[in-house]
């Protein structure tokens, strides 16, 4: 295999169909290619039934570009699946997944951005029409084993790769990162190993943040009425900002935060800003968040990167002064967020010593 070529769709289906031609016998099952245009709402058809206990490997490789910007992303983020016409969406924290199907049926694909999931089979939070605003096309490959996926994949390795993706695929099984404990990924934002537990700097009981190009939403339920004086507090530690311009346009919305969700829909996420004023607050610019999300600035500029710092804020008092209207009853969940999408950028930041102060209290959370 000649993995060191510039690898594009044409290239990325030849080379994986001269190797698993190479693969042994009693390996594969069967395997198809299915292209997923970007422009086209799902779910795409594949035309592949699958039945319960049928053992699977998949592989994505291309990008989604928004047209008339500099904007793409990467296929790990992109291409979903869905097994049946009722079935839960899903996709790896890869680009690369493996499973056993629990449920047999048809095989769907699908893109995500530029819109939004509605629903856990799959309805769309956004018009279709939505999609037209995208361009490029994935490449999905389905790989059906006759034997258990990591076997199959150890197998293939032996006769080579396709730029490294086998070996990505096979390192998954050995080195995936699990999510810090307690806390889940917002499931139609989906599934990431950029947040992991850590011990490093001096705390012992942290989150450590590592986004380069990709994106995710970590939460944890945290359920206390909201009333006069009730407060977030946390620690955290920014190594690295993603964005080097103002992050309150769409193309520049780069950024590491902690946030509340509250039980009417809206949340506010705390951030640092490379340069925007201290308390700066603005409305998500992304136009599927635009109604449910407040920014606000609490650290700005490069100074104290580096350091812990503690911060608190009256999540009562934030909420009147910056979102404004009826007040919601309680808080919901705290978030993490990460994105560094939009610039194709790189993020680093340890969280820690997180806690809700309510009328009983201060709840930890971190």
């Amino acid at each position: 295999m000649q993995d060191s070529l510039q690898l594009d769709g044409a290239a990325f289906e030849a080379q994986f169909k001269a190797l698993l031609a190479q693969a042994p016998a009693g390996t594969i099952k069967d395997f198809h290619f299915i292209q997923v245009p970007s422009n086209q709402p799902p779910w795409l058809d594949t035309g592949i039934d699958f039945a319960a206990g049928d053992r699977v490997s998949t592989f994505a490789f291309g990008t989604t570009a928004l047209k008339d910007t500099t904007i793409a992303f990467p296929a790990a983020l992109q291409v979903w699946s869905r097994i049946g016409d009722d079935g839960k969406i899903f996709r790896g924290a890869r680009a690369s997944n493996s499973y056993r199907v629990e449920k047999g049926g048809r095989l769907y694909a699908g893109t995500s951005f530029p819109g939004e999931f509605a629903s856990p089979t799959g309805a769309l939070a956004v018009p279709p029409e939505t999609y037209r605003m995208a361009e490029g096309v994935l490449n999905f490959l389905v790989v059906r084993w006759q034997t258990e996926p990591l076997e199959g994949l150890k197998r293939l390795a032996q006769s080579g790769d396709v730029k490294g993706m086998v070996a990505e695929e096979i390192d998954r099984f050995a080195n995936q990162v699990p999510v810090p404990k307690g806390w889940e990924y917002l499931w139609f934002i989906g599934p990431s190993e950029i947040y992991k537990e850590c011990s490093e700097h001096g705390h012992a009981n942290a989150i450590c943040c590592h986004s380069a190009n990709t994106g995710a939403l970590l939460t944890k339920d945290c359920v206390v009425p909201l009333k006069p004086g009730t407060k977030l507090s946390w620690s955290w530690r920014m190594e690295q900002l993603p964005s080097q311009l103002a992050e309150d346009t769409f193309s520049t919305h780069d950024y590491l935060s902690v946030a509340v969700e509250f039980d009417n829909g809206q949340d506010i996420t705390y951030f640092w800003s490379c340069e925007l004023p201290l308390e700066t607050t603005f409305r998500c610019p992304i136009p599927t968040w635009t109604h449910r999300e407040t920014h606000v600035v609490v650290r700005s500029g490069l100074e104290d990167l580096g350091k812990w710092l503690s911060e608190e804020r009256d999540l009562f008092a934030d909420y009147a002064e910056r979102i404004g209207g009826p007040m919601p009853g309680k808080i919901v969940k705290v978030w993490l967020i990460a994105v560094c999408i939009f610039q194709q950028a790189e993020g680093k930041c340890q969280f820690a010593d997180i806690a809700v102060h309510g009328e009983n209290g201060a709840i930890p959370i971190l």
